[in-house]
């Protein structure tokens, strides 16, 4: 059991949160369970929220605020802590990813992760282990709030047909995230393309990459291996980049043709079929 009086508030954000909600908490005379009450969760989730042993989600800072009238303080400190369980790799992209005007993807395996549903998020974050799994979700849902500003980046997205066809997570949870796509269809500011299978060799069989562009500072062109990603604003490396980017757009099925392709797909591989316990996918 961690002894909340040993955490050192500036250890990091999630420790911050949690001295903060100890302390705004004791100082509204509320013990665990009486602020549990309110805010509709366990005393054992705030004891381990205030310990730093649980991550809290946007839903829940909110609720906090309100209970506690503290003005918006954990709704503003939950997005620090949720980018803090970015792989630290992952979080100058993530941060650059914020600032873009312009958001390119091609993705050679998976759903782009600003398109992925919570289960399917799960399951790819889960596939070496369960420890901190909540707390990546999270984070990664929470990228994902730049789509739904009043003015976000426009969003083009080129997947391999082959992302439709990788199970990831089971049956439902392929069926919910394709119906997702689909959804997506009626954001002016998302737009996704289907590389098909016929379209062959093609300018992304190096693997997955994205460009940003921005208003005012340089573009950056980024790509992943197994250990971690690599952002440059190279200049030649942009022009590749983008010349591959074109390529892969021209060979992807136009808008309106790669949503009937997801949908095709939805229903014959992911319709109505039983699962392994013999029960039916609605």
């Amino acid at each position: 059991m961690v002894n909340i009086r040993d955490l050192d508030p500036s250890a990091s954000p999630l420790d911050y949160y949690g001295a903060e909600l100890r302390r705004l908490r004791e100082e509204a005379r509320m013990k665990q369970g009486e602020l549990g009450g309110v805010v509709f969760c366990t005393a054992s989730l705030i004891g381990q929220i205030e310990t730093a042993r649980k991550v809290p989600t946007r839903d829940f800072s909110e609720r906090v605020d309100a209970a506690l009238g503290t003005d918006g303080l954990f709704s503003r400190l939950v997005g620090l802590v949720l980018r803090s369980q970015l792989p630290t790799w992952f979080q100058p992209y993530a941060e650059m990813e914020a600032k873009a005007s312009y958001i390119y993807s091609y993705q050679a395996q998976l759903v782009d992760g600003l398109l992925q549903t919570g289960a399917y998020a799960r399951a790819v974050l889960g596939v070496r282990g369960e420890e901190g799994l909540d707390g990546r979700v999270a984070a990664r849902m929470e990228r994902q709030r730049i789509l739904e500003r009043a003015i976000p980046p426009l969003m083009w997205v080129v997947m391999s047909e082959a992302a439709l066809y990788q199970e990831i997570g089971g049956r439902m949870v392929m069926r919910n995230q394709l119906a997702h796509l689909l959804d997506l269809r009626w954001r002016e500011w998302v737009k996704v393309q289907i590389l098909p299978f016929e379209a062959g060799a093609h300018a992304g069989l190096m693997g997955s990459f994205n460009l940003l562009r921005f208003d005012e500072d340089p573009d950056v062109v980024y790509t992943e291996d197994f250990v971690q990603g690599h952002m440059t604003a190279n200049p030649q490396a942009l022009r590749e980049g983008s010349l591959r980017y074109d390529h892969l757009q021209a060979a992807a099925l136009s808008v309106e043709d790669s949503a009937a392709r997801i949908a095709r797909v939805m229903e014959e591989r992911y319709g109505h079929q039983p699962e392994p316990d013999g029960r039916k996918v609605a």
